[in-house]
């Protein structure tokens, strides 16, 4: 079996951490070197290609993990996280500021990544064909 559940949980959580990183550190990085840039990068569309990429990922991966453990009780974490991430793009700097759109930014992808993360952990916990590790009787 494909281990498709444990791999999409990897790639949320990666994609948790990138778009804190996006949200905080590419502003800088881009105030930094704006003398040596000719190419200049669209922070929304990057943070709204983010968001596009984590969605189907993430109810992928939590659904595919329902199906092998039966356990629900991350899953209205992942739920408020994805939410957030979305308000956060919908809602922008224009309404929520650039302090409040990071921190919808950053609460999101902390609750979406843990939710990944116990998502993941409790499906490893299993003896199932889902993940890589081979238990030894």
């Amino acid at each position: 079996m494909i281990k498709t559940q444990q791999n999409s949980d990897k790639i949320a959580m990666t994609l948790s951490v990138i778009c804190v990183i996006h949200c905080f550190f590419v502003p800088s990085f881009l105030i930094l070197s704006a003398g040596y840039l000719s190419l200049t990068i669209d922070n929304e569309f990057v943070h709204k290609a983010i968001v596009l990429f984590a969605i189907p990922i993430s109810v992928f991966a939590l659904s595919t993990g329902y199906k092998n453990h039966k356990t629900a009780s991350f899953i209205p974490l992942a739920i408020f996280g994805l939410s957030l991430l979305i308000l956060a793009v919908v809602l922008g700097e224009s309404i929520l500021t650039e302090t409040g759109e990071q921190i919808l930014t950053l609460l999101g992808s902390i609750s979406l990544a843990y939710a990944h993360y116990k998502n993941y952990k409790t499906c490893k916990e299993l003896d199932c064909s889902c993940h890589d590790d081979v238990k030894l009787s």
